[in-house]
Parts: structure tokens; C-alpha cells; sequence
């Protein structure tokens, strides 16, 4: 998808762009299985995003779409995040990359957080916010904010975060964590996942996955042929043109 919309500093510009960015980026773990370091050089991330036509984790995409904002006028600040853990607590500070725009209204945007808001949040907004058949909010608890998502009725909180920024640089050590630690979920399974109009597409180690309207389908991938040939055909992901 690209973008052809108005370039405006404003609230409606930065949810276009938003939204462009999800539907037109995936988010993707293949350089740890491609044996390819991530630097966090903003120069090195554009080019990866622009020019090789890839997607990346959290710190490249939210970096490249922090560059992008800030480029276009935004005021733009890089804050550190701890995922949720499915067995309580968070990961530690700097696990994950999400980003605040000043703007008449403060706003969280993250284009780097897989199946999660369309549109940016209200940042000092503390009720329920809908986006089409998801809701979110923010609580605050002990010097943090706390997104959380509805989920089946529930509230599952997602990740925490303060609003202290951070330069880039701030990002790398974890970043080097998720590409060497065995207990990183990125070097535990690859994944490739890119939001379309009405779901999304995942393509993972054994299987693809297509959602749309709420509608799930499977198919399984029963060789590394067919694991790359998916690639190919949901993302233009083309493994031996970058490996080679």
C-alpha cells in the first residue's frame, strides 16, 4: 500500500500514516534465521525497510516510523516498553520500542507491536478506546503506564511504558538479546505477519495463517520450500535474493 495521502502535521495525517505503515510493512524476524545482524543505524533500518522491501521487529520499525514522523514535522519521542508476560509481570525496560507524538493531544503510536491498534492511542485518555471490533485503555500503576487490550470480555494488558525519551542507541543492547538469547522468543520461531483491510496474514515456521473479517484459516507448511515460497507469495520476501 502506499501512501499518497496529505503530509500535514496533524492527528488525521498521523493516523493515515499509521494505518499506511501496518498494511504496508510486515513485521519480521527473518535476519535471525538469515544469520544477519540488526544495527540500529537509522540509515542502515531505512534502507533495509525502503530499498530491500522488508520488514523488521520492534526497534526497526518503530525507528524507521519515528525518522519517517519526524521528517514529515512530527515532535517525536522514542520510549522504552516491557511486554507482558503470559505468566504475569513484564519483560524489562527496553524490551520492546513504542513511540509518543506531541501534538495538540499527546498520542502513543507503534508500528512495531505485530496484531495491535490500528490507529494511535490518546495518551492522556484513560477510558476505552474502540477501534472497529477492539478496545483498548490506559492505566497508570507505580510510575508506569499500562496499555491494555479487550480481549474476550477481559483486559489483557499488553505492555508498560513510561514517557521518558530515549535516543536510539538506548535500544541496542536489547535489541543484540532478541537476536542471541535462546530465551528471546525471536530466536525461539520465525514469523512473518503483515495486517490487511479486514485481518491479517502470518506466515510462521509450520504453518499460514489468514484472518479476514474475523475468519481464520490454516494451512500447514510441510517443508522449507514451501516455508519460503509463502514468503514469497504473502510478502515478496524473497530468501535467496537476500541471502545471496
Amino acid at each position: 500500500m502506499r501512501y499518497s495521502g496529505p503530509l500535514e502535521v496533524s492527528a488525521q495525517t498521523l493516523r493515515d500514516l499509521h494505518k499506511a505503515h501496518l498494511l504496508a510493512i510486515p513485521f519480521e524476524n527473518l535476519d535471525n534465521y538469515l544469520g544477519r545482524r540488526i544495527v540500529l543505524d537509522e540509515e542502515k533500518v531505512i534502507r533495509k525497510i525502503v530499498e530491500e522491501r522488508r520488514g523488521g521487529i520492534c526497534y526497526e520499525l518503530n525507528g524507521a516510523f519515528c525518522s519517517l514522523l519526524r521528517e514529515t514535522g512530527f515532535d517525536v519521542s522514542m520510549l522504552s516498553a516491557g511486554v507482558a508476560r503470559d505468566t504475569g509481570g513484564f519483560d524489562p525496560p527496553f524490551d520492546h520500542m513504542t513511540l509518543m507524538v506531541n501534538l495538540e493531544q499527546r498520542w502513543l503510536a507503534d508500528v512495531g507491536f505485530g496484531d495491535s491498534f490500528r490507529e494511535p492511542i490518546l495518551l492522556d485518555e484513560r477510558g476505552e478506546q474502540v477501534q472497529g471490533d477492539d478496545a483498548y485503555k490506559l492505566t497508570e500503576d507505580d510510575g508506569h503506564l499500562i496499555l491494555l487490550r479487550r480481549e474476550s470480555g477481559d483486559w489483557k494488558p499488553q505492555y508498560r511504558f513510561t514517557l521518558e525519551p530515549y535516543p536510539y542507541s538506548a535500544f541496542s543492547e536489547m535489541c543484540m538479546y532478541h537476536q542471541t538469547s535462546p530465551e528471546s522468543i525471536f530466536t525461539q520461531r520465525r514469523a512473518c505477519s503483515l495486517a490487511t483491510p479486514d485481518g491479517r496474514i502470518t506466515v510462521t515456521d509450520k504453518r499460514v495463517i489468514i484472518t479476514e473479517r474475523g475468519i481464520k484459516q490454516e494451512r500447514e507448511l510441510v517443508s522449507r520450500e514451501e516455508w519460503r515460497a509463502a514468503l514469497q507469495e504473502h510478502f515478496g520476501i524473497d530468501l535467496d535474493r537476500i541471502a545471496g
